[in-house]
């Protein structure tokens, strides 16, 4: 019986290592591609309309993930002022807000503060 027991945890063992590191994969195109947010992207990985990764993977892949999100909110700011002809206000505002881009205080001033005049 112990067999039994050990066969399944070493299976279990196998398969949250699959699921981490495919967490991280989709991680990895989050920040790189959509210059997404720490938060955005752990929201993106574990939410029902999104990628369905449980909190333990989704907690390794943001843990493991070398992104710089001030980078992530300054590219995304750009794109706001570019495309939607915002103000540094609006951008700050939509790059911090819980309904926009979750990047943190610190992360949206530098984006902004970065921006070309």
């Amino acid at each position: 019986m112990s067999n039994t027991t050990n066969k399944e945890n070493e299976a279990t063992s196998v398969e949250g290592t699959r699921l981490e590191k495919a967490a991280l994969e989709k991680a990895k195109t989050y920040s790189k591609d959509l210059h997404m947010s720490k938060q955005g992207i752990y929201d993106q990985l574990t939410s029902d309309a999104g990628e369905k990764f449980k909190e333990k993977d989704a907690n390794y892949a943001i843990e493991h993930l070398k992104a710089n999100y001030k980078e992530n909110a300054k590219k995304k700011a750009k794109d706001y002022v570019e495309q939607q002809n915002m103000s540094k206000d609006a951008v700050y505002n939509q790059l911090t807000s819980s309904y926009g881009e979750k990047f943190t205080k610190e992360e949206a001033q530098y984006a902004v503060d970065h921006l070309e005049k």
